[in-house]
């Protein structure tokens, strides 16, 4: 039996101590159990302020698959709810642990996200329903007491498929006149939640996506599907309550496929278990704000349907085996709440006090609570785990994670094969990458949401790389862009630097020249985003990744360097042309802090030469114009020759220059800026990538 829906507990457990296994292989056993509260109203999660619902549209579920080799076992389950806080979950293994052969600490619990379940953890204004709460710790025990009574010998296997058209970037950095408030009155946020819906007031998307659909699926010995655990990236659809969202409609749609024929299956008792866990998803929705055009024709049904067809077809290419075992490993990290200081937890108390007992109605109430709260709990504990079955990897996060910490947990895991589960073993908040916190915004704003430290993220993402090291045997893997015909023919040109800006985290700009004359990125550059041409610049399929500039550049120093030099960049322009005179600035050699009469800056015009064209200055002497309107966010390659007093411009390897003159002798300044001027004037706004430097005239395109 590979599926139950529990009523009576006392039955699970007398079927499961009469399962005999045999020590050495792998069994498995999964089962569904309804989490639905059985009393409305109810609170539910997922806004900023309290909420209740008196329907149910569809039923919440506990899916769970419990997992045997020898004397190991480790249960997982995925829970249609918004979040679940660590103590209810230490509560649910401790008496899991009691009513099963599992250990508290090989237990993994996750929530789907959907912002339409019933509330189990307080956050910002809705607190935890409390006649929900007993309900839930209950099922969620019943669902693995049962999926441990329906364990069989099983094999496992992975599939993976693309699905990039079914999750997006929701995280968009806005124009630096576009800077809004937060919650404290303060201009801080330059980078929010949906900003995009207005493209002009933004310059594009502040981190990468992470289009993988994976499964581990298993399947009795003969052939027949057990359980399917699925992750992908994708926030929510959106739905009434209380609702699964589109997580519950693509579990019942994958147990419907693999099935088969529902009354057979029925009969036979193998109702195949499908469970869909929620991938790394803080800054990802499902709305393609390039494309967009300002209607939604997609339902929640057709979305659905959508991923669950690539899911069916990477399921038909899964080959199934029983080697491997399994191991599960779990470590608790202490951390510190980012605490208000004294003036604003006075000023929180004084709004505090005036609500006098009732709930927050306001943005603006609701923070003021949530300072007092977090200056309360100061620090805390959060939970990471790695699981290992076989050649395939989980790890966890208890908080909302972005893609970003997602993908760099899967490029370092020592298995290719890894899958990042979110919201797991508790509900911590928001755990930006530290450069994000920089752009402020909603997930950055301190509350029970978005509290814990700003180096949280590092420490989290690197204790799941630890943990998989631990349950796997071995290191972990160092992600190295590979080279592609475009840069290994910039590398052949011999320059004095080569920073190709595919870096994952900053604050070091790697010189893959091999010079060793690294960069460093100030706070204002995010990472990891596409950059162009990933099949020239790299290779095997791989995405070829670059630093977007918010206001930040990238300083380094390069000695020696003449008055004959060329610098060669590929650059995407994300600020309209007409916002400001100068549009922004790519390339500075001047002394820093301050322009001098000998720098070199490069950029592209605005209102006060000519919109939309790059643009070359000599100090502070009236710019150079090209000739060749650039198109907002597309990619470009700039060349810069500097031969003496020659100067020439070329763009996208055009034999005519865009600028050819003389200018005056170069100052012959160490100082190089990426992405901003030498005084910080008018930086550049995008992404810019391969950036290479020699200590000579190279014309582009040439090999010499």
């Amino acid at each position: 039996m590979s599926f139950a829906q529990v009523s009576d507990p006392s039955a699970v457990e007398a079927a499961a101590a009469d399962n005999s296994l045999h020590v050495g292989s792998l069994h498995v056993g999964a089962a569904v159990v309804d989490v639905t509260p059985d009393q409305l109203p109810v609170l539910v999660n997922g806004g900023f302020l309290a909420r209740s619902a008196d329907q149910v549209k569809t039923r919440v579920n506990a899916r769970a698959i419990v997992l045997r080799e020898g004397d190991q076992q480790i249960g997982l389950v995925v829970v249609d709810s918004c979040m679940i806080p660590q103590l209810l979950l230490d509560e649910v293994k401790q008496r899991a642990s009691q009513r099963t052969k599992l250990r508290p600490d090989r237990i993994m619990i996750s929530a789907t996200h959907t912002h339409t379940a019933p509330s189990a953890f307080a956050a910002l204004g809705t607190p935890a329903d409390p006649n929900y709460v007993p309900l839930l710790r209950e099922r969620i025990v019943e669902s693995l007491v049962a999926a441990e009574a329906n364990l069989q010998p099983a094999r496992y296997g992975w599939g993976t498929a693309d699905a990039a058209e079914f999750t997006a970037l929701r995280r968009w950095i806005l124009r630096p006149d576009r800077v809004r408030e937060d919650p404290f009155g303060n201009a801080t946020v330059r980078a929010t939640m949906h900003a995009a819906t207005k493209l002009d007031d933004v310059t594009g998307q502040s981190g990468p996506e992470d289009p993988e659909l994976s499964m581990i699926a298993f399947e009795s010995l003969d052939g027949k599907p057990i359980a399917v655990l699925a992750n992908f990236s994708m926030h929510y659809f959106g739905d009434q309550p209380i609702s699964a969202d589109y997580f519950g409609l693509f579990c019942d749609g994958l147990q419907k496929h693999l099935s088969g024929d529902e009354s057979e299956a029925e009969s036979s008792g193998r109702r195949v278990v499908g469970i869909l866990s929620h991938g790394c998803s803080g800054d990802i929705w499902r709305r393609d704000y390039v494309t967009w055009t300002g209607k939604d024709s997609t339902t929640i049904q057709s979305y659905t349907q959508g991923l669950l067809e690539i899911a069916e077809k990477a399921y038909e290419s899964i080959e199934f085996t029983r080697d491997g075992g399994i191991a599960m490993a779990e470590t608790r990290l202490p951390m510190r709440y980012r605490v208000p200081d004294h003036q604003r937890l006075q000023w929180a108390q004084g709004i505090l006090d005036s609500l006098e007992g009732e709930l927050p109605k306001t943005q603006t109430q609701v923070y003021a609570m949530e300072q007092v709260l977090l200056h309360e709990m100061q620090s805390t504990n959060v939970v990471v785990q790695g699981i290992r079955i076989g050649d395939i990897a989980i790890a966890t996060t208890p908080n909302e994670t972005y893609a970003l910490t997602g993908l760099k947990i899967k490029a370092r895991s020592p298995l290719a094969k890894t899958m990042v589960i979110e919201l797991a073993n508790g509900a911590d908040g928001y755990i930006p990458p530290p450069e994000q916190h920089h752009l402020g915004g909603y997930n950055t704003w301190a509350a029970r949401s978005a509290g814990l430290e700003v180096q949280a993220e590092p420490k989290i993402a690197a204790a799941a790389v630890a943990m998989l090291e631990q349950v796997t045997g071995t290191p972990r893997r160092n992600p190295v862009q590979s080279t592609g015909d475009a840069s290994k023919a910039i590398s052949d040109r011999h320059p004095v630097a080569y920073w190709r800006m595919d870096e994952m985290e900053g604050p070091t700009a790697i010189d893959s020249s091999q010079h060793q004359r690294n960069g460093s990125y100030e706070p204002g550059v995010v990472f990891y985003l596409e950059g162009p041409q990933s099949d020239g610049f790299t290779r095997d399929g791989d995405v070829n990744r670059c630093a977007h500039f918010a206001g930040g550049r990238m300083h380094a120093r390069l000695k020696s360097l003449g008055d004959s030099y060329t610098v060669a960049m590929s650059f995407w322009n994300g600020m309209p042309t007409d916002a400001r005179e100068t549009t922004g600035w790519m390339f500075s050699r001047d002394h820093a802090d301050f322009v001098t009469g000998g720098g070199d800056h490069l950029g592209i015009g605005g209102t006060a030469t000519t919109e939309g064209r790059v643009v070359f200055q000599y100090g502070g002497q009236q710019p150079l114009v090209g000739k060749t309107e650039i198109e907002r966010w597309s990619w470009n390659r700039v060349t810069m020759i500097r031969d003496g007093k020659r100067l020439r411009v070329y763009l996208n390897d055009n034999s005519v220059p865009e600028i050819d003159a003389e200018v005056g002798t170069s100052g012959l300044a160490e100082n190089f800026f990426i992405g901003g001027r030498s005084d910080s004037d008018s930086n550049f706004e995008g992404r810019i990538d391969e950036v290479a430097v020699f200590d000579k005239a190279v014309q582009p395109g040439s090999a010499n």
